[in-house]
């Protein structure tokens, strides 16, 4: 397995490390409910280096990725970034990503660790001339602080203006006297940063904000905390509820394919879908019955299979057992009475307006 530079650390924190998309990660450190719960009311800190990062540089770097991305973005000013599906031409999704657009003609694509390879193949045998196209994931440790004190936290170790950092923005400068690349997003629907940097200088920044937020509750939080805020924000986890089998219109992200732009691999699939229609939708769910869905449990009405199940887990906000999955459109509405066949056994769940936690 592959290890990020801040792998001795989560150790020395008595972490529980499981393999995950090729990497050894820390799933929780003093539990999920606690880690959950901390970036929910105060902060918490993830390791994120297992994600993978590509760099397009040169004249033809935009007209590169708006080939391969449903969303547009031309639209991106430098310091802005963008969240996309990548599509095969049969609509499927290659992978949900970031863009950062660096310069005018330089732009970082942010992938999932386990699609890292993968998508780096994809990006070159469909990139366009005039344009360099490198895999610089070892080259950056990636933490994610997250929750409504992080603004507090980070500020006490950066000149960058955070009150002017806005959403889906970035800005170059230095955390702790080490240069970053600074954004404000996140993956678990609090107030929270991303913090882009060397690898040799991961584990001095993750003890800095550690001794920082000390006194804000701080915690190291894992994988396991992780999964349990984005769904409850109904962010999509590549491998579960979005991959190739899947494509944008059916998992709700409609919102991402730009249309208006003539050419991006997919385009005439997914517009297909869009005017003729599909028959599946991803909604999102809670259990009347006490239980817990797990990807992959088939989702019932009346005794008739509608779905599957793509993600589910106990709402450590809600104190309820919440899930995602796709089932028949006609079966898709707000209110539906479901049922999820938890080891043969159905138990009574209902479909629910999204997301979990506003």
């Amino acid at each position: 397995m592959k290890k990020t530079p801040l792998n001795q650390v989560h150790r020395e924190l008595g972490a529980k490390l499981i393999e995950f998309g090729g990497w050894e990660m820390p799933v929780q450190y003093t539990g999920i409910l606690q880690e959950h719960q901390a970036v929910r009311e105060k902060c918490g800190l993830f390791d994120v280096s297992h994600m993978g990062e590509i760099h397009f540089a040169g004249p033809g770097a935009l007209a590169t990725i708006q080939h391969l991305i449903t969303n547009d973005a031309a639209r991106l000013k430098v310091g802005q970034i963008l969240y996309t599906p990548m599509c095969y031409p049969d609509g499927g999704i290659v992978d949900d990503l970031l863009v950062y657009r660096l310069g005018e003609e330089e732009f970082l694509m942010v992938v999932n660790a386990a699609n890292t390879d993968k998508d780096f193949e994809w990006v070159k045998d469909n990139s366009f001339e005039d344009v360099k196209i490198t895999n610089q994931s070892a080259d950056y440790a990636q933490l994610a602080l997250q929750g409504p004190e992080a603004k507090n936290i980070l500020q006490q170790l950066t000149e960058i203006k955070l009150d002017d950092l806005k959403y889906y923005w970035f800005e170059r400068g230095e955390v702790a006297g080490t240069e970053v690349i600074l954004s404000r997003t996140g993956y678990t629907g609090e107030l929270g940063y991303e913090i882009y940097l060397k690898t040799e200088d991961a584990v001095r920044v993750w003890n800095r904000l550690m001794e920082t937020g000390k006194e804000y509750g701080l915690l190291p939080a894992g994988l396991g905390a992780r999964d349990t805020l984005r769904l409850e924000k109904k962010f999509c986890l590549y491998g579960n509820d979005i991959d190739e089998n899947r494509h944008p219109l059916e998992a709700g992200l409609g919102w991402t394919v730009k249309f208006s732009k003539k050419d991006f691999i997919g385009r005439e699939t997914l517009l297909k879908y869009k005017e003729e229609g599909y028959d599946e939708k991803l909604v999102g769910f809670k259990l009347i019955e006490r239980g817990i869905a797990r990807h992959g449990y088939k989702i019932k009405a009346n005794g008739e299979d509608i779905g599957i199940v793509t993600s589910g887990s106990f709402s450590p906000t809600l104190r309820e057992s919440i899930g995602l999955g796709y089932v028949k459109r006609e079966k898709a509405g707000i209110g539906q009475e479901i049922e999820i066949v938890i080891r043969k056994r159905p138990v009574a769940a209902e479909i629910v307006e999204t997301p979990f936690v506003k």
